[in-house]
């Protein structure tokens, strides 16, 4: 049996299937989205959604979705799903679903009048194109598979109505039709490995509409072009691959690219598992250039995801080849942005003020993994430039002051990774002396300083003998308060006294500037007021302005987002937190603590982690389907308590 399996009974229940969604990507920015009943609720739902940098930034859903047709002596059997207005479904073939399961590829058995059909998906690697392989376990009699693509060719960000400008013609292919709507577009190649007869039949489907678009308060229906279907026959015991992609494919080849596709897959038959795949799909290739995107469906490569999910995603599982690769990208877009040139790096967001110093921390753990002298030897270097560059005050947003903290403006522009705007402003205007980024400023230092006593650089360790004294004194002196804990931002003379997640940093850190009692008082107040059995609350239930639930329109959510959501990646830094108090009298707490987030792996995006979750029970998950930090998270969190448990082996 699966481990990623639902029955007949949660299939037919729209109520419940319709929450959960299923990802594939192919590593080049492509992805197949939907939910585990092939009905699309989101616009960035798609078989076949590719980026098309000749247009744009964007990705573009190229094939909405492809609905079955069973024909079994002259019955009809439609096996598609769709939303219409007032809430209509149609066709309604998820009732002919007897199972959706997930190990190798996502695969679903349809039981028509006696025929069992079982559809399975491969996203292939590094090739924008999606392949869906047929097979008829049983039927008494030869039957008609009649498939019918609906297609969209616009961006994710945008909707597709009947117009006249859409380009309905078509040309014949091997055993199948290319296409394209409009000019700019690539060619959509829709092909069978059989014969097959395309019958035109052009048509729009009318007022389609997408649910989760309607919750998140956006324009939520669009009309969606069919050109016509493919009709095959099949009998009992054949299996027939179509594919759709945007070049075209020798028949003769499908069944081999898809049983490659499927053999090279890693099995989702456990939990971690499922995590080191969904780890996987976060890399984007393009070119020489590697990325971490942030998360799907809609984020792209943003500096500082990139730089706290890297030790997660590649070294926890023994990758340090993928951390070189994305680092060589990470390299070229932070040398531009120190020189002050435009990147051709697609890395978003480099000049937040916290970025660099992930960086620092990201390598940190290359050298606890690999060794700080390899370390040294690739990247001591680029240490050296970006503590020259913040410690000479050439950020324009970063400021060494004469206490050795670091301060940063964020009054008019969000500048941390609580970085929600309404109305043009931040939500939390974190501002002057900020908790996390002068934490991170104080590792960095005592890391830098081990670094330039191997590079023997006497200019640099002269220079951070007093730093580190300054600023380890400040950190203490501005954030520590009378309650233990520690306050999120100084601003002048305004304290804020938001119990906030951001001080868990200065206790999970290697180099922290509190003592282990401080530690131990910040850790209390985390664990009473921000743990979560999904991470930590981004505001204290205490707090004034604690809003948990992140729902309703975008500015309801804006105004929730880090005012009480839980956040998983967070809860990857306090477990850090928590074992380096308690050591292995706190592996048991921490082994708990991770087993709650098997049960989400089922809830929202199958196999994967959201990007954050309502502050209060039932701790629904909500955002993008799937978060990188996230991810990270709970693999490098497996990877410590594993260290942890050989030493109580031991």
């Amino acid at each position: 049996m699966s481990y990623l399996r639902f029955e007949k009974t949660l299939m037919t229940n729209l109520e419940e299937s319709l929450q959960k969604e299923i990802l594939r990507t192919n590593r080049s920015g492509a992805y197949h989205c939907s939910t585990i009943v092939d009905c699309n609720t989101r616009k960035y739902h798609g078989l076949l959604v590719v980026p098309i940098p000749e247009l744009d930034d964007e990705n573009h859903v190229l094939l909405s979705s492809l609905d079955e047709t069973v024909v079994l002596h002259g019955a009809e059997f439609n096996l598609g799903l769709h939303k219409y207005n007032a809430d209509n479904f149609a066709p309604r073939g998820n009732k002919y679903i007897r199972e959706f399961a997930w190990e190798r590829v996502p695969t679903t058995i349809y039981n028509v009048g006696g025929v069992w059909l079982k559809k399975e998906k491969a996203f292939v690697h590094h090739e924008n194109r999606i392949l869906i392989r047929y097979t008829l376990l049983k039927a008494n009699t030869a039957v008609t598979l009649r498939l019918r693509p609906f297609c969209a060719f616009r961006s994710v960000r945008e909707y597709t109505h009947e117009n006249n400008i859409a380009d309905r013609s078509y040309k014949e292919v091997e055993n199948g039709i290319s296409m394209k709507m409009y000019a700019d577009y690539p060619n959509l190649y829709m092909q069978l490995n059989k014969k097959n007869e395309f019958v035109y039949q052009p048509d729009w489907y009318r007022g389609i509409e997408y649910v989760k678009e309607l919750e998140r308060g956006y324009d939520f229906n669009e009309d969606l072009y069919v050109p016509g279907y493919f009709e095959v026959k099949m009998k009992a015991g054949e299996s027939i691959v179509f594919s759709g992609g945007v070049s075209p494919m020798t028949s003769r080849t499908m069944k081999a690219a898809f049983e490659h596709e499927e053999a090279i897959r890693d099995p989702r038959d456990n939990f971690m598992h499922c995590m080191q795949c969904a780890g996987n799909q976060f890399f984007n290739v393009q070119g020489e250039h590697t990325y971490i995107l942030a998360g799907y469906p809609w984020f792209k490569c943003r500096a500082r995801d990139l730089f706290v999910s890297l030790p997660g995603l590649t070294l926890s599982q023994g990758h340090v080849d993928e951390f070189e690769r994305v680092m060589k990208t990470a390299t070229i877009a932070i040398n531009d942005f120190i020189n002050g040139k435009v990147s051709d790096c697609k890395i978003y967001e480099m000049e937040h003020p916290d970025v660099l110093l992930w960086c620092v921390w990201a390598l940190q753990q290359y050298a606890k993994e690999c060794s700080i002298e390899a370390c040294r030897d690739k990247y001591g270097d680029l240490l050296m430039r970006i503590y020259d560059y913040v410690r000479n005050n050439k950020h324009s947003n970063l400021r060494v002051a004469q206490n050795g903290l670091l301060a940063t403006n964020g009054r008019d522009k969000a500048v941390t990774w609580m970085n929600s705007t309404a109305n043009g402003r931040p939500v939390v205007q974190r501002t002057g002396y900020v908790v996390e980024i002068n934490a991170l400023w104080y590792n960095a230092l005592k890391f830098i300083e081990e670094m330039a006593v191997l590079m023997n650089n006497v200019d640099v360790q002269n220079s951070l003998v007093r730093l580190i004294a300054l600023s380890g004194k400040a950190f203490v002196d501005v954030f520590v308060n009378e309650y233990g804990y520690l306050y999120d931002y100084v601003d002048g003379d305004y304290v804020d006294w938001s119990v906030r997640p951001n001080m868990i940093f200065a206790v999970a850190l290697d180099h922290s500037p509190l003592d282990s009692k401080q530690k131990k008082k910040v850790l209390d107040t985390v664990t009473k007021e921000l743990l979560t059995p999904r991470g930590l609350r981004s505001l204290s239930p205490k707090s004034v302005g604690y809003n948990p639930n992140y729902v309703g329109p975008q500015i309801q959510r804006d105004y929730a987002y880090h005012q009480g959501t839980a956040w998983p990646w967070l809860g990857g830094f306090y477990y850090e937190a928590y074992l380096k108090i308690y050591k292995l009298s706190g592996v048991s707490f921490v082994q708990r603590q991770m087993i709650g987030y098997e049960d989400e792996i089922v809830q929202h995006c199958i196999g994967s982690i959201p990007e954050v979750f309502d502050g209060n029970p039932p701790f629904k998950g909500r955002g993008a389907v799937a978060f990188a930090m996230n991810v990270a998270a709970i693999l490098r969190t497996s990877q410590i308590l594993k260290q942890y448990e050989s030493k109580m082996e031991g």
